[in-house]
């Protein structure tokens, strides 16, 4: 059973993009200077067909669109570039959309820091700021019924099953997906639970 649409109006589910500080990542929203690094790690199709909106090949005019996009406020939410403390590197993007279901966390990470927790570490961060500057009841996931990576980042999240779907992909057509949900009241026995 997929779950039902957030009752809040749209105005409800926008999010002023704070710089956030994980252990390793300094999450910021895109920029400019960001244009190059974006093109070398999104250009690749393997990270693309795990998306809705990512076209491939993704190029300079992508990545300013995508820029411009997010400064706009065009996904709602709030967009992130992930960038590694330690020297600036950009890794990946992160961010929470509207979607017709109500708040969804998305992310991806370029290929080269693949299988070194950046995910899940940005998908805490976005999780606790999601229920901290919204009233929402409830976030949503989703991820491509054959990318157990994802699947596994969600988990750790404390998202549960909610059912299947399928999703219209620019580069992969419209493909199945797992929706996944995580309410108020589990989010907060899991953060006093990390407390203890």
């Amino acid at each position: 059973m997929v779950a039902e649409k957030e009752e809040l109006d749209d105005a409800g589910l926008r999010i002023d993009c704070p710089v956030l500080l994980t252990e390793r990542l300094v999450m910021r929203p895109p920029h400019d200077d960001d244009v190059p690094d974006l093109v070398v790690l999104a250009d690749n199709r393997h990270v693309a067909e795990m998306l809705a909106r990512m076209p491939n090949p993704y190029g300079k005019a992508e990545a300013r669109a995508f820029i411009a996009n997010s400064k706009a406020g065009g996904f709602g939410g709030a967009v992130y570039a992930l960038t590694r403390s330690e020297n600036g590197a950009l890794v990946g993007c992160a961010g929470l959309n509207q979607t017709d279901r109500g708040l969804e966390l998305g992310y991806w990470i370029g290929e080269p820091y693949w299988s070194q927790g950046y995910a899940t570490e940005a998908a805490h961060a976005l999780v606790d700021l999601a229920f901290r500057a919204t009233a929402i009841t409830s976030l949503h996931a989703s991820c491509r019924v054959i990318n157990p990576a994802s699947r596994r980042v969600i988990h750790k999240c404390g998202f549960q099953y909610a059912g299947q779907g399928m999703l219209n992909s620019i580069v992969a057509g419209k493909v199945p997906v797992e929706r996944y949900r995580l309410d108020r009241r589990t989010w907060s026995s899991l953060r006093s639970w990390a407390h203890s």
